[in-house]
């Protein structure tokens, strides 16, 4: 025909005859046409592109070229001579043709000549054009012609090859890198290098080296130092913050994103525009195929023509949309690494002032949750803008189909906008206050998790769960009302499709009788109605991204650092009054200062100042410090760990390190020695130990400058002495070094070199020791009214026996060589039996555990806490609702059938009526189905939540010692988060789309039956790519949680230690783990991206061959096929595409997430407690009425395979007996308290409380009659009222009366709201000594017949202790009291002592007895200086 139509036509103009191409029953072009056009288009491509790919080539210098097989087959085999040669070798025939004297026109000249020329090109540029031009009239021109077109085709499949990476390329040629920078062009739009990954997770369990190490443009090095240059470029000041939630402090955030990924973002916003058209070309092209399928006259190719069209058009739209949600998906992942990266530095630098303000749990909702949604906010963000153009677009060819009744349209879009912009601000309302309760959630869990020992002490479990469960409820009430308002918005925007095409309908059709309804106006108005809906729809997701997305900006306020304070005025913030006035302070190099003062005085908050944590109007600090707090901060890591803490190990030195603090003895008990594991806030160390490890740290870092706050305050006397002698004295390792030691222990003050004495926030005095006392003042007065304190003045430290911080650590008793064990320890609970694996190396705390696969157990248990009753319902509601769907589209293509009577349609009153009547009803059956799915989630969320709580809470001790905290946060907030919403949201979406589907195919085969021909394999293809696809992106997401874990707990960390860190000036090393955590967390995020492009892109190329194969078959019988019902079956047949896509990645995203019900039930399996009430027990009963305590027998054991810590233990404590407990560390002294509590159960034997069996008992029904004082302070975020008296038992008179009794009135009386006062997270704005005292006034309150006490009084000044400890004899006179001896002159008014050795009892009398025995009780008293 081609050639027809040459010869036919040899000297016509370029345009030709169209009516040859068009309406021909075979197409042809005109051989002009081809000559030129055709010919030239490509040419006049590689021409203008030439030029920047030239300029890409030398400004992106990728290394040397490598000469390859296939990079010769590409461009001197093939491309480079034989095309050239080829195209030549047409004008050298035309020349001798010409010389022959057979007329030719010029265009045969000029077009194989500038195709030759341009041939030259692609030697340097990488592709070429495939073309007809040479098409000519003669058997040469054929060959030449498809020599050409075979060489052309063979170039296309080779440039789909991939080269060899080039010579001394700058990118990384780690073997094992992202396979994307290796792949072809076509490999890299549809994403097939990704399929090895998908065919490995397929067939085996991934773990983290089967996947590929973070690209380094997207790594936490790059991204980070590039967001920080940025932001300081943005900030003209640092005093902006990260944590506040202020939404005017986003401006530089947003300028800062700005300015690094603008450029990217521009780029894919491109991509989407690029969709944007190939979408509205489709309904386009739909019209033409409806006016082919009505003009019987027209010749087929053209149906076939338009078949593949809209193929074509379906493939390129999912192309460049996958392109944009890529690009989108890393911007996110880019994004949350700036934003993790920046919150941790600024994490490094908080002031006091917002350290207080932020929680760990906050700052871990702030990096997972907030970041999320703003990376969801990226994707949507275009939508924004784009919507409104969308829909002005499909009223313009609304406009064009129907005419004015068009305009109606507008009319309903703009009554329905208001209601939605009215719905979607209401619901952000609900979402506002429910992240509010959210936060709080996240506060007291983080509260309860940390403190879960002192809670189980006193048997508090169920009043804070309750607290929590109040929070809970009230987070719960707020989402329930924002998924109603969900499913309203849902309904109204799936409801918009159908209001619109009913009334324009209706107006077009019953406004002028003449209007007649065809199937080309109704499907091709459908098909517009529907873009406009997803551009409607769009816009309130994109509008809600951005209400939910919340730019708190990090605090970075960071006071200036000074070993010499001139008239220094300090306070914790800009908003306190000053905790420090008029400080005049300067340490000579190489001196020891020691800092002396009553509780309260502002010893602690001295160090502060020097450390610069305070705000400070003057001073400044010289060289590094190291600062050891009073409450010890140690790493969940390894002792040596702890102690080298970023250093290069020197065994001599951490050697002679270890030995001066006393260390050795406790290395020698753990499992792996220096290398065990300490679990997280030392929870499996003594007091004692951990902070001889924080003072070790310390001293292993050879810092100039040394803070110690009161470190030998919770160790025994003779270890104080040890420690004293060779690390802090005259002659210890600091001798040479600069010391600041707060301390109560006044007998080590001759030895000191000066002496700063506090009262009240201000230096009463300062000089060496001997000065203070000659001037006889304050420091005088001081030292005389210790003196009369003590009985006797000691020749030793007082100090505390070292090791019993906790009731509930599981440390077996080591019951070597008694001189060692004289600083010897109870060892880590390092493992479960001690033989294992765990114990030799070590290790404590688990690792998190993924599992392998797709999620078996987690959706019938998701769908069992539904309710069996929910879950038919729901189905049937979605059965109802689509079959409406169905029928109302069926309804319109018989009415677009409708014969035509004198220019009118008949019944068109009644067909618009059914129609509108389908359409109510179908919306109120998809808002009963779309409601109950959601309404059904937050009654499941609740449960879960509930199984989550009380699981954790019923948990024994041993559980949170092994388990860290980040792990279990994990659970209660991204894990629960998920949960809420995610989980409603796709079970919704799935269920919606898997009956929408189901309408589809019934449409579909109903039209075309010949379809299903084409249909079974193509769905039988999409059950294979979900199969192959499900599998490993259920791995990844499982990964991907477990990596956020160990990334949480360490900011949690770092946030509490962070005054270690920069007194250590270690930032840079806790900012590298940082870095790897992010990037490890990055590196199975990027895949699990990608997965869902790999998806979505073949998923939609299957739908759209669904498309074609309709659009075909419907083109083959349309002498059989009425318009309406082609035009009923193609419509439906374009929506499949998305519908396919959304359904399997819905069904992705929720097996994915369901992945959270898994974790959150993962609880149920592990040990638990005895219960903590057992009806009939005590009933009615007054138990103990005497607090008569009996052990008979009695053992105890941590755990299986450990030794025994207490051995067969049988004695009896009468009622309102005061008894004394002592021993050398490591006896076996706490573990009686233990045993009294249940923290463990018996091996053997028992313990009796006026008679009655406590195994018997429910543990709260014991635990609430025994009232415990442990050495560690621990107070919870909230009123002082409710620290005091979280039960609220007690009336304001008797909490007043237990303040005076513990010197406290007088400082809560200043206060400004007095018992209303809030104390922040862990009581921060209490001192130590203070916090020690709250504690004790809790005790008083409670009056139990039996008291413990462990190390009540350790960070109180010793003229506190004495008048506590007199005030204690008063006022529990009625009760027993056992009080663990860590002073050992604090037991000396005990009415007996019992002396225990290697969970013994060595000796029981009364003082005077056990001294005139001379035994080991007398032994004790002599280290302590007392005998």
């Amino acid at each position: 025909a081609l050639r027809d139509a040459g010869a036919a036509a040899p000297g016509r103009g370029c345009c030709g005859d169209w009516n040859q191409t068009w309406h021909a029953n075979i197409p042809g072009l005109t051989w002009c046409f081809q000559s030129s056009i055709i010919a030239w288009i490509s040419c006049a491509y590689l021409w203008i592109s030439f030029p920047f790919y030239y300029w890409y080539l030398r400004h992106r210098n990728k290394g040397y070229i490598r000469m390859s097989r296939i990079f010769k087959a590409k461009m001197v085999r093939a491309l480079g001579f034989i095309l050239v040669i080829l195209c030549f070798s047409n004008v050298f025939f035309m020349v001798w043709e010409k010389s022959q004297g057979i007329p030719r026109t010029p265009a045969f000249f000029i077009s194989p000549a500038v195709v030759g020329i341009t041939m030259v090109i692609p030697l340097l540029f990488v592709c070429t054009w495939p073309n007809l031009a040479l098409l000519g009239q003669n058997h040469f021109h054929h060959v030449t012609t498809y020599l050409y077109a075979g060489l052309v085709l063979g170039e296309l499949v080779l440039f789909c090859l991939v080269d060899h990476p080039p010579f001394f390329s700058k990118a990384d040629n780690n073997p094992n890198q992202c396979p994307e920078a290796r792949s072809s062009f076509l490999s890299k739009i549809t994403y097939w290098w990704f399929s090895g990954l998908l065919w490995k997770g397929s067939q085996q369990a991934l773990g983290v080296d089967d996947l590929w190490p973070v690209r380094k443009q997207d790594s936490s090095e790059e991204i980070v130092a590039w967001a920080e240059r940025e932001w300081k470029k943005s900030q003209t000041e640092e005093t902006e913050t990260l944590l506040q939630a202020k939404h005017s402090q986003s401006g530089p955030l947003l300028r800062m994103f700005w300015s690094m990924f603008g450029t990217y973002f521009l780029l894919s916003t491109v991509c989407l525009v690029i969709c944007d058209v190939f979408l509205f070309s489709t309904p386009k092209v739909l019209s033409l195929f409806l006016k082919f399928i009505e003009d019987q006259a027209a010749p087929s190719w053209l149906g076939y023509f338009y078949a593949f069209s809209m193929f074509l058009l379906g493939c390129l739209q999912t192309l460049f949309e996958q392109r944009y949600m890529y690009m989108c998906l890393v911007l996110g992942l880019r994004l949350r690494t700036a934003l993790t990266g920046l919150v941790y530095r600024k994490i490094l630098v908080m002031s006091n002032a917002s350290r207080k303000a932020a929680t760990p749990g906050e700052i871990v909702n702030l990096v997972s949750v907030d970041v999320q949604k703003l990376m969801d906010l990226i994707i949507y963000f275009n939508g924004t803008w784009l919507a409104p153009i969308r829909i002005i677009i499909c009223f313009v060819f609304l406009w064009q189909l129907l005419g004015p009744p068009a305009l109606t349209a507008i009319a309903v879009f703009v009554f329905l906008l208001p209601l939605n912009f009215v719905i979607t601000k209401k619901r952000s309302q609900f979402q506002e206050t429910q992240m509010k309760h959210k936060d709080e959630r996240a506060k007291l869990t983080n509260a309860i998790l940390s403190d879960i020992k002192v809670i189980k002490l006193y048997g508090w479990e169920k009043t804070f769960m309750e607290k929590l469960l109040g929070i809970r409820r009230q987070e719960l009430q707020a989402l329930k009302r924002s998924q109603i308002l969900f499913s309203a918005s849902l309904v109204s925007f799936h409801s918009s499709t159908f209001l619109i095409t009913f009334v324009v309908f209706a107006v077009y059709t019953l406004v002028d009788k003449t209007h007649v309804l065809d199937a080309e106006k109704a499907f091709v108005s459908l098909a517009l109605i529907n873009i406009l809906n997803t551009a409607n729809s769009f816009l309130p997701f994109s509008i809600n991204a951005a209400v939910q997305v919340n730019c708190r900006p990090c605090s970075s306020s960071f006071g200036h650092k000074g070993i010499t304070i001139r008239n220094g005025t300090f306070c914790w913030s800009k908003e306190t009054s000053p905790c420090l006035r008029s400080i005049d302070l300067s340490v000579p190099q190489g001196s020891l200062l020691a800092v002396v003062g009553q509780v309260g005085a502002g010893k602690s908050s001295l160090l502060a100042a020097v450390l610069g944590e305070l705000e400070a109007t003057d001073g400044c600090v010289t060289d590094t410090a190291a600062y050891v707090p009073q409450q010890a901060w140690v790493l969940n890591a390894s002792v040596e760990d702890n102690i080298l803490f970023g250093k290069e190990m020197d065994e001599t030195w951490f050697s002679r390190v270890t030995e001066a603090c006393a260390l050795h003895p406790d290395l020698e008990t753990f499992p792996a020695g220096q290398k065990s594991e300490i679990g997280e806030k030392g929870i499996n160390l003594s007091g004692g130990q951990k902070q001889r490890v924080n003072l070790a740290r310390a001293v292993y870092q050879k810092a100039s400058i040394y803070l110690l706050d009161d470190p030998l305050s919770a160790v025994d006397a003779h270890v104080g002495q040890h420690i004293f002698e060779h690390v802090l004295g005259p002659s210890g390792l600091l001798k040479d070094k600069t010391r600041v030691l707060v301390t109560h222990t006044i007998n080590i003050l001759p030895q000191v070199d000066n002496i700063v004495f506090l009262v009240d926030g201000m230096i009463s005095e300062t000089g060496s020791y001997q000065e203070l006392l000659q001037r006889d003042g304050a420091f005088a007065e001081f030292l005389r009214s210790h003196v009369t304190a003590e009985e006797k003045p000691r020749a030793s430290f007082p100090g505390n026996l070292d090791g019993l911080q906790s009731f509930s650590q599981g440390l077996p008793v080591n019951c070597g060589d008694p001189v060692k064990s004289a600083v010897g320890r109870e060892t880590c609970p390092m493992s479960q039996v001690c033989t294992s694996a765990a114990a030799t190396s070590g290790e404590l705390t688990k690792a998190e555990t993924t599992q392998n696969g797709r999620v078996s157990t987690a959706p019938p248990s998701y769908l069992k806490v539904m309710g069996p009753a929910l879950c038919v319902y729901i189905v049937l509601s979605f059965t109802c609702q689509q079959a409406m769907a169905f029928s109302r589209g069926y309804w319109l293509s018989l009415w677009t059938d409708d014969p035509v009577h004198n220019g009118t349609q008949q019944h068109t009153e009644l067909r618009v009526g059914v129609f509108g009547a389908l359409g109510v009803v179908q919306a109120l059956g998809r808002f009963a189905c779309t409601a109950a799915v959601l309404l059904g989630g937050v009654l499941a969320s609740h449960q879960l939540f509930l199984q989550l709580l009380s699981n954790v809470m019923r948990s024994p001790m041993l559980f949170f010692e092994q388990t860290p905290i980040g792990h279990l946060l994990n659970r209660f907030s991204k894990d629960m988060d998920a949960v809420d919403s995610v989980i409603p949201d796709k079970l919704k979406s799935v269920l919606g789309f898997l009956f929408n589907l189901l309408e589809i195919y019934l449409v579909i085969v109903v039209a075309t039956p010949w379809a299903l021909m084409a249909i079974v394999p193509l769905t039988v293809l999409y059950a294979a790519f979900q199969h192959f696809y499900v599998s490993t992106s259920c791995q990844l997401r499982r990964m991907e949680a477990a990596s956020r874990s160990p990334l949480y707990s360490h900011i949690s960390e770092t946030l509490q230690g962070s005054s270690v860190i920069r007194a250590h000036k270690d930032q840079q090393r806790f900012i590298s783990k940082s870095n790897f955590l992010v990037d490890e967390n990055q590196r199975i995020c990027f895949p699990g991206a990608v997965a869902d492009r790999w998806l979505a892109t073949n998923l939609e190329f299957l739908g759209n061959g669904i498309v074609l194969f309709a659009a075909l078959f419907a083109a083959l019988s349309r002498t059989q096929l009425s318009p309406g019902t082609a035009g009923f079956s193609l419509s439906y047949a374009l929506q499949i595409t998305g519908v396919l896509n959304w359904m399997v990645r819905s069904w992705t995203e929720t097996e994915n997430n369901i992945v959270s019900v898994e974790r959150v039930r993962e609880y149920l399996r592990t040990p638990k407690e005895a219960p903590w009430t057992l009806n009939g027990k005590l009933q009615g009963q007054v138990w103990p009425t005497e607090g008569r305590i009996e052990f008979r027998n009695y053992s105890l054991c941590y755990r299986p395979g450990l030794e025994l810590a207490l051995r067969r233990v049988s004695v009896t404590i009468n009622g309102h007996e005061k008894i004394g407990i002592t021993g050398r560390t490591g006896a076996g002294k706490s573990s009686l308290a233990v045993g009294l509590l249940r923290l463990v159960e018996a091996a053997e034997g028992a313990i009796l409380i006026d008679g009655q069996d406590i195994a018997q008992l429910g543990l709260h029904d014991l635990r609430t009659k025994i009232t415990v004082i442990p050495q560690d302070p621990v107070l919870f975020s909230g009123s002082l009222r409710m620290n005091l008296d979280p039960l609220n038992q007690y009336t304001d008179a008797d909490i007043w009366t237990a303040l005076e009794l513990t010197q406290l009135k007088n400082f809560v009386a200043d206060l400004p709201e007095q018992l209303e006062y809030k104390c922040t997270d862990q009581g921060e704005n209490l001192s130590t000594g203070q916090k020690q005292l709250v504690c004790l006034a809790r005790a008083l309150l409670q009056k139990a017949k039996i008291l413990i006490l462990d190390e009540a009084t350790a960070a109180v000044d010793l003229e506190t202790d004495v008048q506590i400890q007199s005030m204690l004899r008063t006022e529990f006179r009625d009760s027993t009291v056992l009080t663990i001896a860590h002073r050992v002159n604090t037991v000396l008014d005990c009415d007996r002592i019992l002396v225990l050795e290697n969970g013994r009892i060595a000796e029981f009398d009364t003082p005077e007895h056990l001294i005139a025995q001379k035994g080991l009780f007398y032994r004790l008293m002599e280290e302590s200086g007392l005998a």
